[in-house]
């Protein structure tokens, strides 16, 4: 799946979800250790379970992070299927 990021650095998050665990991660842009980081971080874990982790964190001023974008898009992921 594919979903387009806002207010962050990174453009876009592709990911695979296999039944409710996050398969793989891929952040388009932002900064690359620790989008890469969290990519590794998460795969293998429960979808809510990363969620529940990754959900409201903020990146210095702004209202929302990588970790945060990848929090919504695993949301809206749950919410169509």
């Amino acid at each position: 799946m594919n979903y387009r990021t806002s207010g962050v650095c990174s453009q876009q998050i592709n990911f695979e979800i296999d039944g409710d665990t996050i398969k793989s991660v891929e952040f388009i842009g932002g900064c690359s250790g620790n989008t890469q980081g969290v990519a590794r971080l998460v795969a293998g874990m429960k979808v809510d379970d990363a969620i529940q982790k990754l959900e409201g964190i903020k990146c210095g001023f702004r209202p929302t992070s990588c970790p945060d974008q990848l929090a919504r898009a695993l949301k809206q992921y749950k919410e169509s299927h």
